[in-house]
């Protein structure tokens, strides 16, 4: 998932505009992403990569084996189920800018989202806390693909109040318009011989390149530990340490007996 799914939304969102709208064009400039991804060493994967693995819990009273128990496993496997990673992107609009992508099973819920944090201007004019939370521009990939952009408002009236309010939009609103399955689209676009979302050679090569040191680490280093987590949560706790300034977003935050509730 990291390096293959994940990678490729960094190399999306973070790429230069392309000169035209063409295959080759598009994953030039993904490619130059992964080559400016900074190289993670393996004496600091321990600071930058969290890597957790889901243990017993209960979900809805009712019990979850935790990964150790599940068939076929080994009962002492250090195989991870979660993984959260902060890196940088060495380039000239990306300098000095924190990426932050995470990725696990048994979570309370399957989503795949992009969130974009904008920086807090140098000085609040408004003092109160909720102008502390910076504004957020989410891109919703699955389910029920959307756009939200949450940000800070003064409240009619005397006074100088902020709170966050969102302007949200649905693809599922538009009812002219199939929107396609992952997978229906690529199958697509390969009998069409449109390669636009497929990685290419060189692309895979140098998201290897800034992976396997990682893997290296893990396999070489006992002391960096792999942190249980119970299913049906988040991951483990100890991801939040790798946002300096900021948190994860969690999108569906309300379990409900009647399902899931979620912002977007």
């Amino acid at each position: 998932m990291l390096q293959n799914h994940l990678l490729q939304l960094v190399g999306f969102i973070a790429m230069e505009p392309p000169v035209v709208i063409e295959a080759n064009a598009i994953r030039n400039e993904i490619t130059k992403v992964f080559q400016s991804l900074r190289p993670c060493k393996e004496n600091m994967v321990a600071q930058n990569v969290i890597r957790g693995q889901y243990t017993e819990s209960l979900i809805k009273d009712e019990k979850v084996t935790g990964y150790r128990n599940e068939p076929g496993v080994d009962p002492y496997s250090r195989t991870e189920t979660f993984v959260a990673i902060r890196f940088f992107i060495d380039n000239w609009r990306w300098a000095g800018v924190p990426f932050y992508i995470r990725t696990g099973k048994k979570l309370p819920t399957r989503v795949t989202e992009i969130v974009i944090h904008f920086k807090s201007v140098p000085h609040l004019l408004f003092g109160n806390s909720s102008t502390s939370v910076n504004n957020q521009l989410i891109i919703r990939i699955q389910p029920d693909e959307g756009i939200l952009l949450k940000f800070g408002m003064k409240t009619p009236g005397a006074g100088f109040e902020v709170q966050t309010v969102n302007m949200d939009f649905h693809y599922s609103g538009l009812t002219n318009i199939k929107v396609p399955s992952a997978y229906e689209r690529l199958l697509l676009d390969c009998m069409q011989g449109d390669a636009t979302l497929y990685a290419r050679g060189d692309a895979v090569e140098r998201a290897w390149q800034f992976v396997q040191p990682i893997i290296n680490a893990w396999g070489t280093n006992p002391e960096i530990p792999i942190y249980g987590y119970p299913a049906g949560t988040w991951g483990p706790v100890h991801s939040d340490e790798l946002i300096k300034g900021a948190s994860w977003r969690y999108p569906c935050k309300n379990l409900t007996d009647d399902g899931l509730y979620c912002e977007l």
